[in-house]
């Protein structure tokens, strides 16, 4: 077993449910790990017998081109295209989503959902 991790992705997008959130958009950070088998692939040295992490990066870019109210929707929505892309391989997959200087009272750094998903 083995893990691709893609760690500080960072994006700008328009997420929440605030109304000027959907108008002044935030910075984001995304980190995602994917549990899957080297075996083939440290064997074969073949693309297609893993996970490409270019195609995770795209995936991760569109998603958050498509406003959300939730961050949980959007962990959901990442999630699912990546199951749908390799089904087969893929054992686990994580999401860490963090909307970076969440619009508050008070000063707060980030706020971050996680979520897993197990296939």
């Amino acid at each position: 077993m083995g893990k691709i991790i893609l760690e500080n992705i960072k994006l700008f997008g328009f997420h929440g449910c605030i109304p000027e959130e959907s108008f002044l958009g935030s910075y984001y950070t995304v980190n995602i790990e994917v549990e899957l088998d080297f075996h083939k692939a440290s064997i074969s040295d073949d693309l297609s017998k893993t996970i490409d992490y270019v195609y995770l990066f795209r995936v991760v870019k569109e998603e958050m081109a498509i406003n959300s109210k939730l961050l949980e929707n959007l962990a959901y929505r990442i999630i699912q295209r990546i199951k749908k892309y390799r089904i087969d391989l893929i054992k686990k997959t994580k999401i860490k989503i963090c909307k970076e200087n969440p619009p508050m009272e008070s000063s707060v750094d980030r706020f971050c959902i996680i979520l897993d998903d197990i296939n």
